[in-house]
């Protein structure tokens, strides 16, 4: 007779250990895949962030409205044209009018809505990444963009996606060499460069 992994009836991180006593030898993974559909359905119900609520909701829904609306107002700046003749404010009017009616359908129906996550430390991911990006770019045309890509791997492969240090030098480095040779030295593009 073999022994299973017992799981907690509410799901829990770790599934019990077999009675055979081998648990430390047992990967993580192994571990995760001798677990049902359900199991795991509820093993992930257990560790998500608590729902936002309707206030969160409509905050965030608020938010995508203003950056629509300041978009708009800037496009419109930008001049629209015609779509015959368009000028360079036309698709971005276009795409903030798409973010205006998003939020506002978000505002208006999607106030009920139970499946959004309240706002936790990992949601500053997203942030660090733009902030990060804007940097780079900001960067480039100063001291090139070898260095503030190769910063913007290694901040995003290593602090936002958790990668060990080996990789994370690794694939910054084939990355950026990879972009240079596409962009420098194959197409002779005017991207701001060191080398």
């Amino acid at each position: 007779m073999t022994a299973t992994p017992a799981v907690p009836a509410g799901g829990g991180r770790h599934p019990a250990a077999p009675s055979g006593g081998d648990a430390p030898d047992t990967p993580a993974d192994d571990r995760l895949e001798d677990l049902t559909p359900e199991q795991l359905a509820a093993q992930w119900e257990d560790e998500k962030p608590p729902a936002a609520g309707a206030l969160a909701n409509a905050a965030s829904s608020l938010v995508v409205v203003g950056v629509g609306t300041g978009a708009l107002v800037l496009s419109v700046v930008m001049g629209l044209g015609t779509p015959a003749a368009p000028q360079p404010g036309l698709w971005p009017f276009m795409i903030s009018c798409v973010m205006v009616v998003l939020g506002l359908f978000q505002l208006i129906i999607g106030r009920h809505n139970r499946d959004a996550e309240k706002f936790t430390r990992m949601s500053l991911a997203p942030l660090t990444g733009l902030v990060t990006l804007a940097a780079m770019v900001a960067l480039m045309p100063v001291i090139g963009f070898e260095l503030p890509a190769l910063v913007l791997c290694v901040i995003w492969m290593r602090f936002l996606g958790g990668e060990t240090w080996r990789s994370t030098v690794l694939v910054s480095a084939i990355v950026v060499a990879a972009f240079y040779a596409i962009f420098v030295l194959a197409l002779n593009t005017s991207i701001p460069h060191l080398f």
